[in-house]
């Protein structure tokens, strides 16, 4: 799977959990994307000799693993794929189940997918996708599809495996220029299975690149899968979307009735005879089409000889890590980190002789106490708050040496005794801790929620789980437009889960602004788009952040609280910009102006906060590579402890703007 570069035991959609953590097996570093039934972990796998391998550990949403028919769905699709054993299919290793969560552990995969490489080509200004590298991938797509298909169990029985879902997205390419096929979790086989029953009307599968026949919900076979390949060659050869309307519906008219344009249509100077290899994988008629993969595979190996194209692995990957070279040393720098993080969680855990660190629950003869196999979350606190590495890990022994009961080491570490506190919070860490819930639905939906001051991922209406008992919680409620909701709850072991139901209130602060020359403005990091000068509506009793901007002027940021119904009155001159060379571009957040993409990487010193870049929430620091249009961001950053300290930098397209905030 992608490497996109970050709770307790059985709950990994657990919200702001803690990472890195440990999971059976394997230790989770990082959360790389939440789906609608799955979430997706970067995690560690250790063994003897001090073997160390990256996988991706998909997880099934905890609210679903009460789903039988889904966890069927999902066994079967780790059945299905751990058969697949070939260089352009991701590899499945294992599946199982840790507290409850089913997961499939499946190859991790240092590189992007196609929709992502065209996006980094749009930074470079790139608007062609070259030849030679299109032909590569789409050549490896049906070596990958042509194994598939033709794949037999071991009596020889053909498995008649489809992946229906070939797309960009499933598509990956390495830094080091192999292409991978992801995602047969709806590949659909000759065994009965869950995945078949299909509610009337649902496709599997997306629509702009599905072939007629799937468009139609008519019964599909591997030759579907080589239209959706010809799609993807279509658009990598022309760099033109060959379906694409205002719905899916109309999308699904195009397919099924449109007469499809030639690639040379398209882009003038295809050659006649890769016209013809795409137009035969498009043809409407699945009689027509190329009847195998290995067939359309034949055909674009001849015309790469006959044309000397010079198709390359090698040339795809130095190609990759031109586009992506400063993202692949941001995933070095924070990989880094994590992995030097999960070495002293997993050194709390492990026992001498395990054939796997922090596996489960293990015990030597005459021992008292069993290691719990969750990272305990005061340790992880104390590391990421510590001022340098040695002294975290001189934290970390400390916690260890708590959790064992080793009296003298710690006096050797620390130069005093431990005293009834210390032998107090080893105890609390090693107990295993309930937890409990919050659901919350609000009138209208779509607000965000905030647990002890800390922004959870989602929208309501939502459910928080993962939470302490017998502690007060705060929830804040906040949306644009209305003012912020809080409450304060306690959950107990009879009461573990509170349910809250809110209506809205509109909001009352109003400000007006009287800034010359009259500025373009962000209100809390979104651009506002109301008319005159006076902006209602605001939450009251919130910090609130507006910066104002126009072209030849320096941008200016202003934070400002308001009462409930009072009417705040911000009087500005903006300071004239100096004058750039030629060429050179505004950044500012101009409508109407083309605007580049750039990165922010936001890192702490002396601990460690949680980030939020232009409103949006990205996790503690470090954050690295987070792409954001050119102009100026708003990056802040809330501490433990609930100080939130806050900056502004300027970001360049195609650039990288750093922001380090001292905690000390």
């Amino acid at each position: 799977m992608r490497n996109s570069m970050p709770q307790l035991p059985g709950t990994p959609s657990q919200q702001g959990e803690v990472l890195p953590r440990q999971f059976g097996k394997y230790m989770l570093l990082r959360l790389l994307a939440t789906g609608g039934m799955a979430e997706l972990y970067l995690a560690l796998l250790r063994a003897v000799a001090g073997f160390e391998k990256l996988v991706v550990i998909k997880c099934i949403l905890p609210e679903l693993t009460r789903d039988k028919a889904f966890v069927e769905m999902l066994l079967h699709e780790a059945r299905v794929a751990a058969t697949l054993s070939h260089q352009n299919i991701v590899q499945t290793f294992d599946v199982g189940e840790v507290g409850g969560i089913y997961f499939i552990a499946m190859e991790h995969i240092n590189g992007e997918d196609i929709r992502s490489v065209v996006r980094a080509m749009k930074r470079f200004s790139l608007a062609e996708f070259p030849l030679e590298h299109a032909l590569t991938i789409a050549m490896a797509i049906c070596a990958g599809l042509a194994y598939a298909h033709e794949k037999r169990d071991l009596q020889g029985v053909p498995l008649n495996i489809v992946h229906r879902d070939i797309s960009p997205q499933n598509a990956l390419v390495t830094f080091t220029g192999d292409v991978k096929l992801v995602d047969f979790g709806i590949a659909k086989t000759t065994e009965q299975a869950v995945g078949e029953k299909t509610a009337a009307g649902q496709l599997k599968g997306k629509v702009p690149y599905m072939s007629p026949e799937q468009a139609r919900g008519q019964p599909i076979d591997h030759r579907s899968d080589i239209f959706s390949t010809g799609i993807l060659l279509f658009e990598l050869s022309t760099g033109r979307r060959l379906f694409k309307a205002k719905s899916e519906y109309d999308t699904l008219k195009l397919i099924c009735e449109r007469t499809y344009p030639r690639p040379s249509q398209v882009k003038p100077g295809i050659p006649p005879e890769l016209d013809r290899i795409v137009m035969k994988a498009l043809e409407k008629r699945v009689e027509e089409r190329y009847q195998s993969a290995r067939e359309m595979q034949a055909d674009l190996e001849t015309f790469v000889r006959n044309e000397r194209i010079a198709t390359s692995t090698v040339s795809l990957g130095n190609w990759m890590r031109t586009l992506f070279e400063e993202k692949i040393q941001q995933q070095k720098a924070v990989l880094s980190d994590i992995k030097q993080l999960a070495d002293v969680i997993a050194s709390q855990r492990s026992e001498p002789g395990d054939m796997f660190v922090g596996y489960g629950p293990t015990s030597t003869a005459g021992a008292s106490a069993t290691i719990s196999t969750r990272t305990d979350i005061g340790a992880y606190t104390a590391i990421r708050r510590s001022y340098g590495r040695r002294w975290a890990l001189i934290g970390a022994l400390v916690v260890l040496v708590g959790l064992a009961g080793a009296y003298l080491v710690q006096r050797q570490i620390m130069g005093r005794p431990a005293g009834p506190a210390a032998s107090a919070a080893a105890s609390g860490a090693a107990r295993a801790e309930a937890k409990g819930a919050v659901k919350i639905k609000t009138y209208p939906d779509g607000c965000d929620v905030w647990i002890g001051g800390e922004l959870q991922k989602g929208v309501t209406p939502t459910t928080v789980p993962g939470l302490p008992l017998d502690r007060e919680i705060e929830v804040k409620l906040t949306k644009e437009g209305f003012e912020s909701y809080r409450e304060k709850v306690v959950l107990t072991s009879d009461a573990p889960t509170e349910e809250l139901e809110v209506k809205m209130v509109k909001g009352s602060v109003t400000v007006v602004l009287k800034v010359t020359p009259k500025p373009i403005v962000k209100i809390d990091g979104k651009p506002w788009t109301g008319q005159g000068d006076s902006i209602e509506g605001l939450s009251a009793e919130e910090e609130h952040e507006i910066v104002l901007a126009a072209v030849g002027y320096v941008p200016k940021a202003i934070k400002f609280k308001a009462e409930k119904g009072e009417t705040k009155t911000i009087v500005e001159a903006l300071a004239k910009a100096e004058a750039k060379p030629a060429g050179s571009g505004a950044a500012l957040d101009v409508p109407g102006k083309p605007k580049g993409q750039g990165t922010i990487s936001v890192n702490s010193k002396g601990g460690y906060c949680n980030v939020t870049i232009n409103g949006r929430g990205y996790g503690p620091t470090p954050v690295a590579g987070i792409s954001v249009a050119e102009g100026f961001a708003a990056v802040s950053c809330r501490t433990p402890d609930g100080k939130t300290l806050s900056s502004g930098t300027k970001v360049e397209a195609g650039k990288s703007a750093r922001v380090t905030f001292n905690l000390r």
